[in-house]
């Protein structure tokens, strides 16, 4: 048994090829599979766009078309490491960690707003 498994040291699927992402990005048409981001509608949107290990590299996700879906830069640091049980639930994550930081976002904008405003 190598010395890496008696660790409990294993290693991760490797990255993808710019083939193989880009076969993801085309079979999702571009799309962002949790917020619905469309990457073909501008130039700055295509820029973000990112293909993301549904059960991420780190947990041990293979790198296949099951546990690969195209995701917005935002969309994929939101969900990061996290494991979930299917897509489902990482997008039901996703979008609700969305909304929470947005309002905060608003919250501090306005506050910030008024604070300049009263200077």
């Amino acid at each position: 048994m190598p010395i890496k498994n008696l660790l409990g040291l294993s290693r991760l699927a490797k990255p993808l090829t710019s083939e193989e992402g880009r076969r993801i990005l085309e079979r999702d048409q571009y799309r962002c599979q949790y917020c619905g981001l469309d990457g073909q509608s501008n130039f700055e949107n295509s820029l973000i766009m990112t293909v993301d290990f549904v059960l991420p590299r780190a947990q041990k996700g293979k790198k296949t078309a099951e546990n690969l879906v195209t995701a917005c830069r935002p969309c994929n640091t939101i969900k990061g490491r996290r494991v979930f049980a299917n897509l489902e639930e990482a997008k039901a994550y996703v979008l609700q960690r969305r909304e929470a930081l947005h309002k905060d976002w608003e919250k501090e904008t306005a506050r910030l707003k008024t604070r300049t405003a009263a200077t």
